[in-house]
């Protein structure tokens, strides 16, 4: 099949890798991709916001599958524009990518679906937000309600912080995504991801993950897009698991259906597990990044016919997915500045010689300039490894990071803390 996939950063490196492994794949095309996604596929530049030129693009190239990677042209519509036109896509219609989409669109389906998630109240006005803070105590989390690149979720520990928070949101500091605010009560309890696919009907139970927002070890400084990962997730145990495909995923898939907006594609539940048992924190409406290096890393499938059950709706045709029982890390190199303002230009040396048969190196936010690799965003390099166990795909991923030429990078010394820290323990 040919197949056009979108998105450019170390998320769709990830995902062009595993398809261009795959069997029924004829031809791959990125865009705009990126100088790791070029290894594996054609790039083309295509202006995705701009619906009716990526039509023409898939008629021209007899398109069979559309793999939408990013959440912006998904909430944009994308997938209704080329469902419309005859093309198979993978990833949801407008509609349901509200679940990423606003902040409290998903807060109001889980109180309707009786769905376990933490105490909220929406807001549309600074004086709204003030008048109801009083009510959540502290600490309390406050959400730009829009896409905010992963960055408007605010933990504020003191009323001052919630309301410079609060003024920030609405003063414009995020943007449109800050013209409505959610307040949450805050949850106690450690976070996980799990992942699962669906094609509106059926459901299938993708993976789990633990991604490590700080920019700084020891889980320290602002939030990030994520500083690393690791899979599989062990604290969120098969119980836990059979609780949130009951709990929150079916519910989720069954009361979209039921409001005549299926979701069709990955369906990525961030989890909070309290003593009550897991709870919803958010929706994404695509895999995350980087959690989908390290899922991309354990599967045993081939994706592109699996993505393809799901865009044709034929998703009860199939077993479980097959993942490794090897665990995987990656490790995210980022330029300093980063989650600030990056330093762009940053040579890269040695990236292809730490690739191995356990160890690979997805592009996140690089270019070439004069012929050499440069940083050019603020999450530049994954670093990913496989390993009998996290400690040992930890130990391979900062072997590999320290035999990469970044001068201008920096990472986080820690990922896979957690679970790195209760194997020992055993």
């Amino acid at each position: 099949m040919n197949i056009l996939l979108i998105g450019s950063g170390g998320r769709e490196h990830a995902l062009a890798w595993k398809l261009a492994q795959s069997a029924a794949l004829k031809k791959l095309y990125a865009a705009p991709g990126n100088p790791g996604i070029a290894q594996c596929a054609e790039l083309v530049s295509l202006n995705v916001s701009d619906h009716s030129a990526v039509i023409q693009f898939c008629q021209d190239k007899d398109i069979d599958l559309v793999i939408v990677g990013p959440e912006a042209p998904l909430v944009d519509g994308l997938g209704d524009t080329l469902r419309a036109a005859g093309f198979a896509v993978f990833g949801p219609d407008k509609a349901p990518a509200q679940l990423e989409g606003s902040k409290g669109f998903t807060k109001d389906l889980c109180a309707s679906a009786n769905i376990p998630t933490a105490g909220y109240v929406r807001t549309t006005s600074l004086e709204q937000a003030r008048a109801e803070l009083p009510k959540f105590g502290l600490p309390v989390v406050i959400k730009a309600d829009g896409l905010a690149a992963g960055k408007g979720v605010i933990i504020a520990e003191t009323a001052e912080a919630a309301d410079a928070a609060l003024v920030d949101m609405y003063g414009g500091g995020f943007g449109d995504a800050g013209a409505e605010v959610v307040l949450e009560e805050f949850m106690t309890g450690e976070e996980a991801s799990f992942f699962a696919l669906t094609d509106g009907k059926s459901v299938l139970a993708f993976g789990s993950a633990q991604d490590h927002k700080r920019v700084g070890d020891g889980d320290t400084g602002p939030n990030t897009g994520g500083m690393g990962a690791y899979s599989p997730a062990k604290v969120l145990t098969p119980e836990l698991e059979r609780q949130v495909m009951e709990r929150i995923i079916q519910p989720t898939v069954d009361t979209l259906a039921a409001e005549g907006m299926p979701y069709s594609g990955v369906l990525y539940a961030g989890l909070m597990l309290t003593s009550e048992g897991p709870k919803l924190i958010e929706y994404n409406a695509r895999f995350g990044d980087p959690e989908c290096q390290v899922l991309m890393m354990r599967l045993e499938e081939d994706l592109a016919q699996l993505l393809m059950y799901v865009a044709q709706g034929k998703l009860a045709q199939r077993n479980a997915i097959a993942m490794s029982d090897t665990a995987a890390l990656t490790v995210v190199m980022a330029a300093k500045g980063y989650p600030g303002t990056p330093e762009k230009g940053g040579a890269i040396g040695s990236v292809d010689d730490v690739s191995s048969d356990t160890v690979q190196v997805f592009h996140a936010g690089t270019a070439i300039k004069d012929g050499a690799l440069v940083a050019n965003g603020g999450r530049v390099l994954n670093v990913t490894a496989l390993g009998n166990s996290i400690g040992e795909a930890q130990t391979r991923a900062y072997a590999a990071v320290d035999a990469i030429d970044f001068p201008s990078g920096f990472c986080r010394q820690d990922i896979g803390w957690r679970e790195v820290a209760r194997e020992q323990d055993n």
